[in-house]
């Protein structure tokens, strides 16, 4: 199968760290296709910019449709993720989603423990959209500043421990997920620091999306995921145009 690893923010580096933690627990037949987005911010903080990116996530998956059997909406928060569903055929995974549901069945409850204070609110209307509110204890956010958003982990990597341990120890966390795309790969170095489960979303992710395939869930033609009916389009690129206008 072919996998679409989409990174709807525009740092590739923060691609290749996740397709370097995707690669080694994809299956043997399956082949890893990584794409970075080609305008926007270099990793999404904001409501503002998670909206602009899952309008190029849509772009994007419009452009390779035809190319992948799955894709996986690679930045924690899922942008564009209810919309990619609504209008391709193909499994669409978030890796928010995919990390969350992974720690529900690990636990009763889950922290999600990141990098940047300003991430929070929107990361916990993420949870909200997930219907997961119940089942997440905290999110700890790091305070203070970095010096490059692809080697976060290792600049931060001795407070994301500590912060992941407070969580275990004040908000009774059973699972912790360690969130954002500059984090992948990370829980499998840090795991043994952290006395509870440990959950990579990137992993998660791949693993869910491979499944999915293999179960191949017919796509609905009723309910609120049915694709839309035609509409007409001005301004748009032309492969997302001519998909939303059903002439391909």
């Amino acid at each position: 199968m072919r996998l679409l690893l989409l990174n709807p923010n525009t740092t590739v580096a923060l691609t290749d760290l996740m397709l370097a933690a995707a690669r080694p627990v994809a299956a043997a037949d399956t082949v890893i296709v990584p794409a970075t987005a080609p305008r926007g911010v270099p990793y999404i903080a904001t409501r503002a910019e998670a909206q602009l990116a899952g309008g190029v996530a849509l772009e994007m998956l419009a452009d390779r449709q035809g190319q992948f059997d799955a894709a996986i909406m690679a930045a924690f928060g899922d942008p564009g993720l209810g919309g990619a569903r609504e209008l391709f055929p193909q499994p669409i995974i978030g890796v928010a989603e995919a990390g969350m549901l992974l720690a529900c069945m690990l636990g009763r409850q889950f922290s999600v423990v990141t990098f940047a204070t300003a991430l929070e609110p929107w990361y916990r209307e993420c949870v909200a959209m997930h219907g997961l509110e119940s089942r997440c204890a905290s999110i700890r956010t790091l305070d203070g500043t970095f010096n490059s958003i692809a080697a976060v982990q290792e600049e931060k990597e001795a407070l994301l421990v500590a912060m992941a341990s407070t969580a275990v120890a004040q908000d009774e966390a059973d699972v912790v997920i360690l969130a954002g795309a500059p984090l992948a790969g990370l829980a499998a170095k840090v795991a043994d620091q952290i006395p509870v489960p440990v959950v990579d979303c990137v992993v998660a992710a791949v693993k869910m999306a491979e499944g999915m395939v293999a179960l191949a869930p017919r796509k609905a033609t009723k309910g609120s995921f049915r694709r839309p009916d035609a509409k007409s389009i001005i301004g748009l690129p032309d492969a997302l145009t001519r998909w939303i206008g059903h002439e391909n």
